[in-house]
């Protein structure tokens, strides 16, 4: 029976980064995967082949709506739907194939099948495809088995035309009329994917703003800019069925005012969030409790109640989020390795890839008026940005929350181009405690995006900013 220090069970980003750091700190690692690729859901149906049509479909977007106007003219512009499905799955083979790799050059025994307890120190790993399970013993275990989308109970989802996100970014032609349920972040970048292509998309949201859990200005202004490219919202609206008749999808649901309303369509997407993925797993076998929703319970180290089963990333509280896991997973590894890391929750950023790129970190503005903490806002908007205007991009604004007294930065939430990159700036100076002012203070490239930063901090410090 092969032994280990650690062995590591799902290999998405938490996985995989927590295998690799346990491997980079001398310890003998396993990796369990069910699925023929590794990568989990993010690098197979998530985040990175969501990215990539996202990129693909704002090229097209902008080749028929802006270009004329940058001087550029193009004839019979189309769009190949085929091509555009083969590109993503180029990228996500690429990135698949790159994780493969890392796992042989750190050493790491990538272990393919179904793995679930027999006790605390022993797992058994069942081949998906038959054949006789193995056994091997361990010493700790991480349990990153991630989550799968929500099931709205009273929805059949035939993954045809009533879908989930994994199906949606496979459809090979252009909706006619695509209705999501969900006006989160999946719902809304899967959303933008097909309405930036010409497709009707109407939006059915339960609560009354669209990505409901960020600060509730970024939210107004992304419904905003979203209606210019097409797409409708029903806000306050609460879906009751979904059913489907040949290649037509009907939605039913009430309105704030009790009436109901009818949508047909030809694609329906439940996008209503994520839940813990633990089945299979024969937690029963090793002792491990579960607490709310499904989740696994942890303490402050992410332990379990059994000493050396650890749980990270989806499984457990918090954000359900790629990076999120990421830094769980390696501090879990040093944990084991008796090393003392640390991980801020609060500053780990949300970000929506739509476009224009939503961002925020820290306290919202509703938290902080919840919590009845003194504080000023500092806001600079896109249009007053001659970077924005060159690229036109000018849709958008950086708020920045400080502190009243100490002008320490609270929260800081951006809506606008290249946001996913330029939140990093937000997230560094809040780590290291800054100022609005020492923000401020910082040079900033002319002409760059994040001269925003730098002004709406100008404008939470005695509203200094300079450009408005």
């Amino acid at each position: 029976m092969n032994q280990y220090d650690v062995t590591v069970i799902g290999s998405g980003p938490g996985g995989y980064v927590a295998a690799i750091r346990c491997a980079q700190l001398g310890l003998k690692t396993a990796l369990i995967e069910k699925y023929p690729t590794l990568g989990g859901t993010c690098l197979n149906v998530g985040c990175i082949p969501s990215k990539a049509l996202l990129d693909s479909t704002e090229h097209y977007h902008n080749a028929h709506s802006t270009f004329k106007e940058h001087g550029i003219e193009l004839e019979n512009l189309a769009v190949n739907m085929n091509q555009m499905i083969d590109r993503k799955n180029g990228v996500v083979k690429a990135n698949v194939d790159g994780i493969a790799y890392l796992m042989k050059k750190n050493k790491i025994d990538v272990l393919k099948g179904v793995g679930s307890f027999v006790d605390k120190n022993h797992l058994s790993i069942a081949p998906t495809e038959g054949g006789e399970a193995q056994q091997i013993e361990t010493k700790n275990v991480i349990i990153a088995t991630g989550s799968k989308p929500t099931v709205l109970p009273f929805i059949q989802q035939d993954k045809q035309r009533i879908i989930t996100s994994t199906e949606a970014l496979n459809i090979r032609e252009v909706p006619k009329h695509l209705i999501v349920i969900g006006g989160g972040v999946i719902g809304l970048e899967m959303a933008s994917v097909y309405a930036r292509l010409g497709a009707k998309v109407s939006v059915v949201e339960f609560t009354d703003s669209i990505i409901p859990t960020m600060d509730l200005a970024l939210g107004k202004e992304l419904k905003r800019i979203l209606g210019k490219i097409g797409i409708q919202f029903y806000l306050g609206h609460k879906v009751t069925g979904a059913t489907r008749e040949g290649d037509t999808v009907t939605v039913t649901a009430t309105t704030p005012k009790g009436e109901e309303l009818k949508l047909e369509g030809d694609y329906c997407l439940v996008a209503v969030g994520r839940a813990p993925y633990t089945a299979g797993l024969n937690l029963e076998a090793a002792g491990v409790q579960m607490e709310e929703r499904g989740r696994i319970k942890v303490d402050a180290y992410l332990q379990t109640n059994v000493p050396g089963i650890y749980a990270i990333g989806d499984v457990v509280r918090g954000a359900m989020l790629a990076h999120k896991a990421e830094e769980e997973g390696t501090f879990v590894a040093e944990t084991i390795a008796g090393q003392k890391p640390h991980v801020n929750y609060l500053l780990i950023p949300g970000v929506v890839y739509t476009w224009p790129e939503v961002a925020g970190v820290g306290f919202t503005e509703e938290q902080l008026k919840a919590d009845g903490r003194a504080y000023k806002v500092g806001n600079f908007p896109f249009k007053a940005s001659g970077r924005a205007r060159a690229s036109m991009d000018t849709d958008g604004f950086v708020k920045v929350l400080a502190d009243k007294a100490t002008d320490e930065i609270l929260g800081v939430h951006m809506i606008g181009p290249r946001i996913a990159d330029l939140i990093a700036e937000a997230v560094t100076a809040m780590e290291f405690r800054a100022s609005a002012e020492d923000v401020a203070r910082m040079s900033h490239a002319h002409p760059t995006y994040a001269e925003a930063m730098k002004e709406a901090c100008l404008a939470a410090t005695e509203n200094r900013a300079i450009h408005i």
